[in-house]
């Protein structure tokens, strides 16, 4: 049964908070503001980097010796990135040539969830019923369950193992002739299973482990054990199969304090690479205005639609951060104005009303200032364009103040 926790604020707290609320809203509002200037900025530079980067480059069809005429310009080439580094990982019996080795551990553990429910009370206060449920999941480190709200599931989480999570690369990896530099190396994807190699000496040495961890936290276990089932002593623990390695009773039914582990590799590949010829290595290269171009795909992939992808990226990051900052904007002018509806809030209707106003209110006008940061962050750095955004800014300026006139003659019409 979910846990529930009610609390109220008073009408005095309210408007304490909404005081408060100023001042952080008007950070938000900065924050949001210097965002939206510096992105469209960015989105700028970016394609200007690119697009010399696109003029300036120069296919490179055969990587078999290193070739001096080639050194200082930027390149496209595709070739075989081999390695013949030997990657291990002591702890689970794994070594393979290979061009990076990870093992990535799951705990399962009781996680808490939280909804809240929120109303307002006659008198200005306020009651928040907040309900907290509790769900067994795989999760990429332990959670302290000392902190849960419900006190039926506090202190109910334990590990039977903890394992850090680790990656391993190769250093020395060749394209041809020429040795990857580190920022490429860790670009290479295509992970497959790397296969567990435990003997059984070592596979007692974990149960040796797991037993010593179920001695030191038995009270717990013992606790949660009347209604889980979890693992005893005399359980076998430790389950191998193929590249995944199992610390618990049964890996069909996983219990709380289980712990698993993954073991993957990033085998020698076709790689397509942009990138600047140093002497027998590569660089990024770094545009005239400060921006710096590089790029890795899988396979065999033309320069073109390598900027192609670039070019996309770029859009697409550009409008997610518009919208951050449009976001902070009208958040940060709603906290900077939520103490109009927090006066109001004695008769709850009457505050309702009057904040879903201030919010009409301070949505339109921080799309507006957002499109007034913008187009002037465009006048700065692309006039044409950024004069016609202002002349959208101004608009709605304009509509908002016909809008208000219009109001203000229809109330004295009415008198």
């Amino acid at each position: 049964m979910a846990y529930q926790e009610t609390t109220r604020t008073s009408y005095g707290q309210r408007l304490s908070g909404s005081f408060k609320g100023i001042a952080s809203g008007f950070l938000l509002f900065i924050a949001g503001t210097i965002l939206l200037f510096w992105n469209e900025g960015n989105f700028v530079k970016t394609k200007k980097s690119l697009q010399e980067a696109e003029e300036v480059l120069v296919e490179m069809s055969d990587v078999s010796t290193v070739d001096p005429s080639f050194d200082g310009k930027l390149i496209h080439a595709t070739a075989f990135a081999n390695t013949e580094d030997v990657l291990t990982d002591g702890l689970f019996g794994v070594s393979e040539t290979a061009i990076a080795l990870t093992r990535k551990v799951e705990y399962y553990q009781y996680t808490e969830k939280s909804s809240s429910e929120t109303r307002d009370l006659i008198g200005g206060g306020q009651e928040t019923v907040t309900t907290y449920s509790y769900e067994k999941e795989w999760v990429s480190s332990p959670v302290n369950s000392a902190s849960f709200k419900d006190p039926d599931y506090q202190s109910s989480n334990f590990v039977l193992t903890r394992v850090e999570d680790k990656t391993e690369r190769a250093k020395n990896v060749a394209f041809g002739a020429y040795k990857l530099p580190a920022f490429i190396i860790s670009s290479i994807s295509g992970t497959v299973p790397a296969e567990v190699k435990l003997s059984e000496k070592e596979l007692q040495q974990w149960e040796n482990v797991i037993a010593e961890t179920l001695i030191a936290q038995q009270p717990v276990i013992d606790r949660v054990t009347q209604t889980t089932g979890l693992v005893t002593n005399a359980d076998k623990k430790v389950h191998v199969n193929n590249n995944v390695v199992y610390f618990g009773k049964s890996t069909s039914v996983p219990a709380i304090g289980d712990a698993r582990v993954t073991l993957t590799k990033i085998m020698p590949a076709d790689i397509s690479i942009i990138a600047k010829v140093v002497g027998s290595t590569f660089e990024q290269y770094t545009a005239k205005n400060g921006k710096t171009v590089s790029g890795v795909s899988m396979g065999t992939v033309s320069a073109e639609t390598m900027f192609a992808g670039k070019y996309s990226a770029n859009n697409m990051l550009t409008w997610i951060l518009r919208l951050l900052g449009v976001l902070l904007i009208i958040g940060g002018l709603k906290s900077m104005f939520s103490i109009l509806p927090a006066l109001f809030k004695v008769l709850p209707f009457l505050g309702n009303i009057v904040g879903a106003g201030v919010g009409l209110v301070c949505t339109i006008f921080g799309g507006v200032w957002s499109l007034i940061i913008i187009a002037i962050a465009w006048l700065w750095y692309r006039p044409l364009i950024g004069i016609a955004m202002l002349a959208v800014a101004i608009a709605g300026i304009w509509y908002l103040k016909k809008k208000a006139k219009e109001k203000k003659l229809a109330a004295e019409n009415l008198q």
